[in-house]
């Protein structure tokens, strides 16, 4: 593990318990010199010292417990492909416009657009997880469940809408073939029907494959269909069950630094590979 990143929120909560446990020892060992009959100038002095240094461990075990309440949502491990969407508020990743329950709501179209052309530069193999920081924003209970929830039901929806969308290319591709295959079948015959009729010369040739030529046309589109037409669609429906079951996390920003004439709408940060 590449000791410049931090290590989560289960070693913030080590470090904030070992941070008590020293302030208690720090009060223990002030109470113990300020009895009387040690009240002398170097006790007095020792004491000084050790509530200066309660006061260190103090501050700093406030800030491990306030580093570790900035997040909230699912903890996922090194390996997964990690989309970071920066907001304000955390409507603003969903449509402004569609009454349905949280939920149940549609994404913002370019929210959506940005999660799923980073997750799709991502190799098929690897896990995607979504990380939204929030600006500011106050934090909820259950907030991360509900996004976890809408999130997975609105891309678990997108890839059923793909997987249908496949099945009615498969469908109209079958009944393609089969008007292909009869119409082609039907061109020779008429093709070879006329040559006999005009005999063998110039012109009948010319008929002939005429008539071929336009058999192997109307075969264009079905074969079109299933070898190139197909595995795109695949591809979507794949991307978005992957992104229907990634978790969720958001982070609450204390002091967002948003640069100036920035979008108020939310900046989507570009995902990285923890």
């Amino acid at each position: 593990m590449d000791p410049r990143k931090p290590r989560g929120r289960y070693d913030c909560h080590r470090r904030a318990m070992a941070c008590r446990d020293a302030r208690s020892g720090c009060h223990r060992a002030a109470a113990s010199l300020s009895v009387p009959a040690l009240d002398s100038s170097a006790a007095r002095s020792d004491r000084r010292r050790i509530l200066d240094y309660c006061r260190v461990v103090e501050s700093a075990s406030q800030e491990s417990e306030s580093s570790d309440s900035t997040s909230v949502g699912d903890q996922f491990p090194q390996g997964f492909g990690v989309i970071e969407v920066r907001l304000g508020e955390l409507r603003q990743l969903f449509n402004s416009i569609d009454p349905s329950p949280f939920r149940e709501r549609d994404l913002d179209p370019r929210a959506e657009q940005f999660i799923v052309e980073w997750g799709s530069d991502f190799p098929p193999h690897v896990h995607l997880a979504l990380v939204v920081h929030l600006d500011g924003a106050t934090r909820a209970v259950g907030e991360a469940v509900d996004l976890r929830n809408a999130v997975g039901e609105y891309f678990g929806t997108r890839a059923l809408a793909s997987r249908r969308r496949l099945r009615e290319l498969f469908r109209r591709g079958r009944i393609s073939l089969a008007i292909a295959l009869a119409f082609l079948t039907a061109s020779i015959a008429v093709g070879d029907a006329l040559a006999s009729y005009l005999r063998e010369g110039r012109f009948a040739e010319v008929v002939r494959e005429g008539f071929l030529i336009g058999g192997w046309v109307a075969m264009w589109r079905p074969l079109e269909l299933f070898l190139y037409d197909w595995w795109p669609i695949r591809a979507e429906a794949r991307l978005f069950e992957r992104l229907s079951k990634m978790p969720v996390k958001i982070v609450y920003e204390q002091n967002p630094s948003r640069a100036p004439g920035a979008d108020p709408r939310g900046t989507p940060a570009r995902p990285n590979q923890s």
